[in-house]
């Protein structure tokens, strides 16, 4: 129980340290934990799902969905400890204000892969019903795409219908010629039995009937047999088209269409979009439930001792940026006394060497004029002598 405890306080954003000197808020922190570690297991599972169904891989469904939950569980995490108690009721508002919004958006992201779980089969339904009229769709569009199967067809229906017009007409004859050879008498029968000349005219008739029926016969049989094959061709190329369109429209099962399907099913029945706006307001009760806990409760022992250790902090801070400023000053103030004291003595002993090399310029000068002139004595002793 204290291991369980110590993760619903971290859950929860708190200080272990503070919460253990605090026994009255341990309850709430629990209950805020464990309501932040709920919602990164659901989001963990909501990802995961929402991944299955673009990719079909428990492998990667199952990474995703805890990467996707830890990430969920952090940004809940830091959005609960980031509250605080202040003594104005208007300043946690604004605080609380853009974490709220956040909650509010993590929840609708949230709950939509889950709002497609639950309504799974209405979904499934739905989009196969949109299969089926996208395929109807699309034979209708290769109908247009290939108009030569209707033409060839159309063709070869008029062919059948000129061979069964010859036929009738040579059956006619038929019954003629019978007729007249039989003796009935019809308006185009004499009815006198024997093969007279209105029999043998009949029968002149017949074999010409006969004869074009059997021209009749062999050229449009190989007209329509040329237009069977080639209407064969098309239809094997129109045959491989709708194939790739099928597969494409299989593949459309997706999470766009699932949630295009949600959208659909919401607007047409009425107790499905009551039972989705509840999951999402359920969820949004979830998400933000820590935040309004904490801007509802009362400020706590907890939320006091956290300001003192945070003011003592800020003080400590306070503190050290002083000395350290006083510090910095007072070897600036250093600095510049002893530089201006060693500024002095080099310019003193700079005056000094300078004093000296002078003196020794004018000793050394002053010899060297004496010596001149100890030279230019005795020549002029000489001179005098001669």
């Amino acid at each position: 129980m204290g291991k369980l405890k110590r993760f619903l306080w971290f859950c929860s954003g708190g200080s272990k340290s503070l919460l253990k000197r605090c026994p009255t808020e341990s309850n709430k922190y629990i209950g805020i934990g464990g309501t932040v570690f709920f919602t990164g297991l659901l989001a963990a599972l909501s990802g995961g799902y929402a991944l299955f169904t673009v990719f079909e891989s428990w492998y990667w469904a199952v990474l995703f969905g805890m990467v996707w939950g830890l990430m969920i569980f952090n940004l809940d995490r830091y959005i609960v400890s980031g509250m605080r108690k202040r003594d104005s009721i208007w300043s946690e508002l604004r605080m609380a204000f853009p974490r709220l919004v956040l909650a509010v958006l993590l929840a609708i992201v949230i709950s939509k892969p889950l709002e497609l779980k639950v309504f799974e089969k209405e979904i499934n339904k739905k989009v196969e019903a949109g299969k089926v009229a996208d395929l109807a769709s699309s034979k209708k569009e290769l109908d247009a795409v290939f108009p030569e199967i209707e033409r060839l067809e159309n063709e070869n229906r008029l062919l059948k219908q000129e061979i069964l017009e010859k036929e009738a007409f040579r059956d006619q004859r038929q019954k003629e010629y019978d007729a007249e050879r039989f003796g009935e008498k019809t308006s185009g029968t004499t009815g006198i039995v024997g093969l007279g000349m209105n029999a043998e005219k009949k029968e002149k008739q017949l074999n010409a009937a006969e004869n074009e029926l059997v021209r009749v016969r062999e050229r449009n049989w190989g007209k329509i047999d040329e237009n069977e094959f080639e209407i064969n061709k098309i239809l094997e190329d129109k045959q491989q088209v709708f194939l790739q369109q099928k597969a494409m429209i299989d593949q459309y099962d997706g999470i766009a269409a699932r949630m295009d399907a949600l959208s659909e099913l919401t607007a047409e029945s009425k107790a499905i979009a009551t039972a989705n706006l509840f999951i999402v307001l359920l969820f949004v009760a979830i998400e933000t439930a820590p935040v309004i806990v904490k801007l509802i409760s009362n400020k706590g022992p907890y939320d006091l001792l956290l300001d003192k250790s945070e003011s003592a902090v800020a003080v400590y801070v306070y503190e050290q940026k002083f000395k350290n400023q006083e510090e910095s000053n007072m070897r600036l103030k250093f600095f510049k006394e002893t530089s201006t004291i060693e500024n002095d003595l080099k310019i003193r002993n700079k005056n000094h060497r300078s004093v000296l090399v002078s003196k020794a310029e004018r000793d050394w000068l002053e010899d060297k004029f004496q010596q001149g002139k100890q030279k230019e004595a005795p020549v002029e002793a000489e001179e005098d002598q001669v």
